[in-house]
């Protein structure tokens, strides 16, 4: 059987604010089904992409398409199939949840007893029964965030669009929006966010593509990532580079060094961390031994240093 044809396509996307290039010759593909992230440091270009797959932006040169579809052209059947939410929390404070939910699924046309229907469900999915009288304006930051991912699902999208959907947020409400991403992926919704947390994206995501200066750098399913770019694990300590050699000599492998902070990848971890105990002070270094993750691939492929052992 053949696979379904990806949702949203890029080719050669660029986008130009005057002389400042934020997409640089994009491409990219986001499978139908899947939860799609986008990474990369702040001024990356993931938001920029973002509004360019929903309409909002227009690429400057490339392709951006939507469904078979010309984001930028035909924009209103775009939007009409994907759900948005943005950074920002856009909601009426004055009034609560139901009736901001009533309000945007009149945007979408849809009347009663359908609407209602929605608005029911959504108020379970998203766990907001109990507060769907309150104010929008009292409601805590979690609530907040679930009201508008619930607002950028009342018309049932084939695609939610979701930019930091739990930046700012505890623990607690995180791992609670999680399930219900998971949940809407399989149920078949296509799901493209930004994050800058990485275990989230280890979690959600069934591909990646890493950003840097406007280009996708590294793309693929996070466990690859790590296995093509590293070492399966990584030395942690605290050295200085004037002790990087004497400490190290010629063995470990590849090196990132983040501050005060020296990270070592290497097939044989216990072995670099014998050698570091051997030369004295290693509890001083506060030295971990772990996996490599994807923080560790999000790092070596933006921009910091990163060094083949000697």
């Amino acid at each position: 059987m053949d696979a379904e044809p990806a949702v949203v396509v890029a080719r050669g996307v660029t986008k130009r604010f005057g002389p400042r290039c934020a997409v640089d010759a994009l491409d990219l593909d986001v499978p139908a089904g899947q939860c799609f992230g986008l990474l990369g440091p702040n001024g990356a270009g993931k938001t920029t992409t973002l509004r360019m797959v929903y309409g909002v932006t227009r690429p400057s040169s490339g392709s951006m398409r939507v469904f078979g579809r010309d984001a930028a052209a035909e924009a209103r059947a775009v939007r009409s199939r994907l759900g948005v939410t943005l950074q920002e929390n856009v909601q009426i404070e004055s009034l609560s949840p139901e009736d901001n939910l009533r309000i945007f699924g009149r945007y979408h046309l849809l009347r009663d007893p359908e609407l209602g229907r929605r608005v029911e469900a959504l108020l379970d999915f998203l766990e907001l029964r109990s507060h769907r009288s309150m104010p929008v304006a009292t409601l805590s930051g979690g609530f907040r965030r679930r009201l508008s991912i619930a607002m950028s699902l009342i018309g049932e999208p084939e695609l939610l669009v979701l930019d930091e959907p739990t930046t700012g947020l505890d623990p607690a409400v995180r791992l609670a929006l999680w399930s219900r991403i998971r949940e809407l992926r399989d149920r078949g919704t296509t799901v493209l966010l930004t994050t800058h947390y990485m275990d989230e994206a280890e979690r959600l995501c069934d591909r990646v593509a890493i950003m840097s200066a406007g280009r996708a750098v590294a793309e693929g399913p996070p466990a690859e990532l790590v296995r093509r770019h590293l070492a399966p694990r990584a030395v942690e300590l605290d050295c200085r580079p004037d002790e990087e050699a004497a400490l190290l000599g010629e063995t470990g492998g590849r090196r990132l060094r983040v501050g005060s902070r020296l990270f070592v990848y290497a097939d044989d971890a216990e072995r670099l961390a014998d050698r570091i105990r051997a030369g004295g002070g290693a509890d001083a270094r506060r030295m971990v031994i772990r996996p490599t993750d994807l923080e560790d691939v999000f790092l070596a492929t933006t921009g910091a240093t990163l060094e083949a052992g000697a």
